[in-house]
């Protein structure tokens, strides 16, 4: 690990060193998330899973409550909000000094996350274009964003995966986005990039931005390399 490149993150004012690979935890407060062992509702087993997790070696945990797996039906904003209002309780609870991701596109509930909640980070898969407003919040919030590059909705998505040169396209995506937020005086402490891994990608696609994942990491942002339980691998092993 000694060319490991050294990030910060600005955690609602308190700067984090990232001095080598963090693992991020799942928690899904969904019915019908696409791996059905992520899939917490109640505070207790919320608790529960979050408390396994940093057992097993989880630097951040990352909360989502509206699914984004291929086909999936979208919730609505009030219900997405009801289900993070016990679900990041439960994990602060839990866990009072583990980083908090939460994971969703809309920009009243990042908001609402961010400042009543606790959350520390937002995980955006729209890279904030299904909310105009998400970089307004970016702007005035105290916390980090994840750019995640997809195309479509989580119904179209897998339709969408014709490229040129996937790992150039991506790249080029990710980076515009964060120069956005840059011309917002937001500095490299509050971007994180995501290849979007399974999001509008076939096999292939995926195992291509794997190999040259390089092609992000050689930039001023952290990456996120979001590729647990994706299809891909049990594909190309052969197994489910």
């Amino acid at each position: 690990m000694s060319d490991f490149k050294t990030y910060s993150l600005n955690l609602h004012g308190r700067l984090v060193e990232i001095t080598q690979p963090l693992v991020m935890g799942i928690v899904n407060a969904t019915p019908d998330s696409f791996y059905d062992r992520s899939r917490v509702l109640d505070a207790e087993a919320i608790q529960a899973r979050v408390r396994e997790m940093i057992e097993q070696g989880a630097d951040i945990i990352d909360i989502g409550a509206c699914s984004t797996r291929p086909g999936a039906e979208v919730v609505s904003s009030s219900e997405e909000m009801k289900r993070l209002d016990v679900a990041l309780a439960a994990a602060r609870k839990a866990a009072p000094d583990v980083i908090i991701s939460v994971d969703t596109f809309r920009a009243n509930v990042a908001r609402h996350c961010v400042e009543h909640l606790g959350a520390d980070i937002i995980n955006d898969i729209s890279a904030m274009t299904a909310d105009d407003a998400m970089m307004d919040v970016v702007a005035e919030a105290k916390a980090p964003i994840i750019l995640m590059h997809r195309r479509g909705t989580s119904k179209d998505m897998q339709q969408q995966c014709e490229y040129k040169n996937v790992v150039q396209e991506v790249t080029e995506y990710l980076l515009n986005r964060a120069v956005l937020l840059q011309e917002r005086q937001i500095g490299p402490d509050k971007i994180i990039l995501d290849p979007g891994i399974g999001f509008a990608k076939n096999d292939e696609q995926n195992l291509r931005l794997m190999q040259n994942l390089n092609a992000l990491t050689v930039n001023a942002w952290p990456v996120l390399l979001a590729a647990s339980r994706k299809t891909t691998i049990g594909n190309v092993l052969g197994v489910s």
